[in-house]
């Protein structure tokens, strides 16, 4: 069993709520738009990451983190992206693989509305844990926790961070 922190949309923020939770975690998924390697570098000294860079990431990042990520994780396939579209209106980028080749859980940010969405037709769980940073229109910072154990996704908990 591993306990996940899924964030997204930090761009450059992070601070000790984000640690302390990063800290409780077996690893933390972040979905890009990073935007500052210091946030990386303070999760990975918490706990191990995998992240993937967003739109608003420079070619530091961009260096240093792919634009998809895709693993298994306790028996669970996962694919992570930053822009990726949601069930059933993936991106145009993503739809066809998704189509062709679903994970079981697809994972993507960009958008700043945190979303949990089952895709019945293409046999995956969608997520996207809001935006973590204090940059963007959304009002409350939000992450995703939750396990995953032979291949299930449990025990998924909204985490509100405050208002920005």
């Amino acid at each position: 069993m591993k306990k996940i922190l899924l964030l997204s949309d930090t761009h450059s923020y992070i601070d000790d709520r984000i640690l302390h939770y990063s800290k409780e975690a077996d690893e933390v998924w972040h979905a890009g738009d990073i935007g500052d390697l210091e946030v990386t570098d303070a999760i990975e000294a918490m706990s191990p990451l995998r992240a993937v860079y967003g739109n608003i990431d420079n070619d530091k990042i961009r260096a240093t983190f792919p634009l998809h990520q895709r693993f298994i994780c306790e028996g669970v396939s996962v694919w992570i992206t930053h822009i990726g579209g949601y069930p059933p209106k993936y991106n145009i980028n993503t739809r066809d693989e998704i189509k062709s080749n679903p994970p079981k859980l697809f994972i993507c940010g960009h958008s700043h509305i945190l979303k949990v969405i089952p895709d019945h037709k293409n046999g995956l769980l969608h997520m996207n844990p809001g935006a973590a940073g204090t940059h963007g229109f959304h009002k409350t910072r939000t992450m995703l926790r939750f396990t995953v154990d032979a291949g299930k996704i449990e025990n998924l908990e909204v985490i509100e961070l405050g208002k920005k």
